[in-house]
């Protein structure tokens, strides 16, 4: 028995098991970190170009993350044009926004008096954190993006575009979301790459509760 236990390797210690785990969490962000940038992406949706794209040419950071939604793009468009604090909110996890004082509280209908919206007008992400409307194609696209004239000593260190796109789907409907960053100095990643772990966060729970409420909606019209 004693020659046995020679042979065998040994016994690996609770340090050893640490370094071990530690080794192997850390080998994985890199893989982690991809797979929350193109959450539920195809290989297509991660190549095209989107609208909005061309609002920030060179993208020193992007996201793109997509859902498949059972319900017509002209019955998603409504809970698109009501996004923002204050409008219809963004169909997330309110109670972890309101943990952080943001005041959101996300609708589950549709807002008649919410649906006005033109390039130009205000959404609201948090108190005093706007975005602009850059484009809107009923049906097909809207693109926000920080005001121009917003960056500076008192601003953010980047330029941001963040666009809600719905394409034909297999079944349905899929809405594409993509996020684009231009660093406008070396600190901005330092900002950006920590905001996008929880922009990943809420932004999956989002896309789930458009569809969600989108195919509520298509299914009580049926």
């Amino acid at each position: 028995m004693s020659a046995l236990r020679r042979l065998l390797p040994p016994k690996p210690t609770p340090r050893r098991v640490a370094a071990l785990a530690g080794v192997l969490a850390v080998g994985s962000l890199p893989l982690l970190r991809t797979w929350s940038l193109q959450w539920g992406t195809t290989e297509s949706e991660l190549d095209a170009e989107l609208p909005g794209d061309d609002l920030l040419p060179i993208a020193d950071h992007q996201s793109t993350r997509a859902v498949s939604i059972r319900a017509a793009a002209d019955q998603v468009w409504p809970w698109l044009v009501q996004l923002g604090k204050g409008r219809g909110g963004f169909y997330s996890y309110d109670f972890l926004e309101n943990l952080a004082g943001l005041d959101i509280r996300s609708t589950d209908r549709i807002e008649p008096h919410l649906q006005d919206l033109a390039v130009g007008d205000p959404i609201a992400l948090a108190e005093g954190f706007d975005l602009e409307v850059a484009m809107l194609e009923p049906g097909r696209a809207l693109v926000l993006r920080s005001p121009l004239g917003s960056t500076g000593p008192a601003g953010p260190p980047f330029r941001f575009t963040w666009s809600f796109t719905l394409l034909p789907g297999a079944v349905g409907t899929r809405l594409v979301v993509r996020e684009r960053y231009q660093y406008l100095a070396r600190t901005a990643a330092l900002v950006v790459e920590p905001a996008s772990l929880v922009s990943f966060l809420m932004s999956q729970q989002m896309l789930r509760g458009i569809r969600e409420r989108a195919e509520s909606a298509a299914f009580l019209a049926a």
